[in-house]
């Protein structure tokens, strides 16, 4: 299921502290919670498990695909802790799940659609206008129903 918090915002731009963009990007797309307290023993949001997640592993390794249980120790985690935040990356549609040979084995890798987040991003972006049209068509029959209703 596609979900992402979608609010009125000033483009990012004028910075040029990645860090400081991806806080605010996280925050403003619903992945990082407004006033994210991590429930672990890190500093500030950069350490927590979610940010390191989207940054060190899928932004700063972009091509490559991560299998969970490469995710968990590198980020020092469980597995439901990472599959909880995949889920969260997933449902915004900037993951893609690909086939990763490890030990002469298959399984299934996360990285970021396409090795590219602005590729990405276009699908989110899609899923949003087709969001909005769905709306459209439901306001547009709920205002044609009050209005017969009301004659």
């Amino acid at each position: 299921m596609f979900e992402l918090n979608v609010e009125s915002n000033t483009p990012l731009t004028p910075l040029k502290d990645v860090d400081d963009i991806a806080l605010q990007f996280l925050t403003h797309i619903g992945y990082l919670p407004k006033g994210y307290n991590p429930k672990t023993n890190v500093v500030d949001t950069q350490e927590s498990v979610p940010y390191r997640l989207f940054m060190d592993c899928f932004m700063r390794n972009i091509k490559r695909a991560w299998q969970v249980e490469e995710l968990a120790a590198y980020l020092g985690t469980t597995k439901p802790t990472i599959y909880r935040h995949l889920n969260k990356l997933k449902a915004i549609d900037i993951l893609e799940e690909v086939e990763v040979e490890r030990d002469g084995g298959t399984k299934r890798g996360y990285r970021i659609r396409y090795g590219d987040l602005r590729k990405a991003w276009s699908f989110t972006e899609a899923n949003v206008e087709m969001a909005m049209e769905n709306y459209r068509q439901t306001v547009d029959h709920l205002q044609k129903l009050i209005e017969e209703s009301s004659r």
